[in-house]
């Protein structure tokens, strides 16, 4: 597909909007390669996939996707034998739970006619159930930076030792706070080096025999490891040290079960990824008011009260516009600022969007063709950079389409001929047109020139078509009216500005 008509046409914008619906790493990336496809049966497969989850949405309400991050680079790592963080464990235990929630979207599958035939519950039913993995992690870790007791029973019993050390201690340290209040500088106990001290006064720290760890600012008080202390608080650090060890034995095989179930955590990662695709595209369609097209192979578009997606909802007018079946050429006419372009636009924008597996802003009988390109030339794309001309860039882009002109190709030109002498440029948009027909090109330009106007009504297989202008308000209608030439109205409406 022409990437630069792409552009011109803002499909791009069209994707932007699909990524914002999507809530997981791999939706989103999904959801920004999206491009248009040319193949009939790929074209309404991907159309499918939007209805039948638009379908599962009515039923059964939208699907919970959160809690999902990318968990492929912890995968891998556990792959080479690494340790997982808690982070990561806990981000893979979220993520099956979101798995384990999607196989009971489906509440009633009964209820929904062809069940078996819905894209999006054939998917469903790939997912892979990882229970176990889930629940070892979640009842290991309770928090990024707690462990449970019940982890293992080695560690509830490393910790209840460590507990029982702890009070040993603070008993003997109240026993000390009591016989050595005078001199201690506050009564109470605290830590220091991750060793249980007390707060001594300087000036009387050879009363408290110990280890001095550290001093006040003011040096007025020593914090001391008594004595009596020392070896209770070693022992202390021994078992925290083997906590440390059990807590990496703990994590080290959580992520082995991690490795041994990659087949399963990818594959569920690649389902979820695909669902909630799906899901950003039915949200799309829902928020637009879409329908599903009804697509051909044959160049033929008929768009009933089509709306540009990207214009307000409350603004936009709905066009009416077809091509393909008696003529495939469309001339359109009519005044300046009438939406010649908007309708334009509007075709071409929809065609890629209904290519892309999107559904389009239109009434339901709506018809779209598959095309092998869409190629559009629409305003004035001169740069700096280029320093083209308009009339320069105009034909620049005119070359491309000429060049690439075969039959299957929609072609999207926007005053054609315009930036030069108007009876050349009248002249050679008649050829332009002429050779794309004689190419077998569907194509769809706008023009102020007349002689465009008597082409179309001349020519077989080419018809005029305007934008309605209101002769009572003076004002653009934006209606497309397909068969009835059109006036640009340049001096009415230059008086009204």
């Amino acid at each position: 597909m022409h990437a630069k008509s792409m552009v011109t046409l803002e499909f791009d914008k069209i994707v932007q909007r699909l990524s914002r619906l999507a809530v997981t790493p791999g939706g989103k990336f999904r959801c920004e390669r999206l491009q248009p496809v040319t193949h009939l049966a790929e074209v309404n497969r991907r159309q499918n996939e939007t209805t039948d989850m638009n379908t599962l949405v009515e039923a059964f309400g939208m699907p919970h996707l959160y809690g999902v991050h990318d968990i492929r680079h912890a995968i891998r790592r556990s792959l080479t034998g690494a340790t997982l963080s808690t982070q990561s464990l806990l981000q893979i235990a979220s993520f099956l739970r979101c798995v384990e929630r999607l196989t009971h979207f489906i509440k009633t599958p009964e209820s929904i006619p062809d069940i078996h035939e819905n894209q999006v519950y054939i998917r469903l039913r790939r997912l892979v159930l990882q229970r176990d993995l889930e629940q070892s992690i979640s009842r290991a870790i309770l928090s990024e930076n707690e462990i449970a007791d019940t982890a293992s029973r080695q560690l509830a019993d490393i910790r209840a030792s460590i507990k029982r050390a702890q009070n040993g201690i603070r008993q003997r340290l109240e026993d000390l706070l009591n016989s050595r209040s005078g001199a201690l500088q506050e009564q109470l106990i605290t830590m220091r080096n991750g060793r249980y001290v007390l707060p001594v006064k300087a000036s009387h720290k050879s009363s408290v025999p110990g280890i001095v760890h550290d001093a006040s600012a003011t040096g007025q008080t020593v914090f001391i490891e008594p004595t009596a202390v020392v070896e209770a608080n070693n022992r202390i650090r021994e078992l925290e040290i083997a906590e440390g060890k059990e807590i990496e034995r703990i994590l080290a095989e959580l992520s082995s079960a991690v490795a041994a179930e990659k087949d399963e955590l990818y594959g569920n990662y690649d389902e979820v990824g695909w669902l909630d695709f799906i899901n950003a595209k039915g949200h799309l369609s829902r928020q637009m008011k879409a329908v599903k097209p009804i697509f051909n192979d044959a160049g033929i578009i008929h768009l009933y009260e089509a709306r540009h997606p990207l214009i307000d909802p409350a603004a936009v007018v709905p066009i009416e516009l077809y091509i393909g079946e008696t003529f495939k050429t469309l001339v359109i006419t009519g005044p300046n600022t009438g939406g010649k372009t908007v309708s334009l636009k509007t075709c071409g924008l929809l065609s890629l969007m209904g290519m892309a597996g999107l559904h389009i802003p239109a009434e339901i009988g709506s018809r779209l063709s598959v095309f092998k390109n869409v190629m559009a030339d629409i305003g004035d794309e001169q740069s700096i950079e280029q320093s083209l001309s308009t009339f320069s860039s105009h034909m620049k882009n005119i070359v491309s389409i000429t060049d690439a002109a075969s039959p299957g190709i929609l072609v999207l030109t926007d005053e054609l001929g315009s930036g030069t002498d108007p009876s050349e440029g009248a002249a050679l948009a008649i050829a332009v047109l002429d050779f794309l027909r004689s190419r077998g090109v569907t194509t769809i330009a706008t023009t102020h020139y007349r002689e465009l106007k008597v082409y179309a009504l001349e020519e077989s297989e080419v018809e005029n078509a305007c934008c309605e202008f209101d002769v009572e308000t003076l004002e653009p209608t934006y209606r497309l009216l397909i068969g009835v030439p059109g006036v640009s109205n340049a001096f009415v409406i230059s008086q009204k500005l």
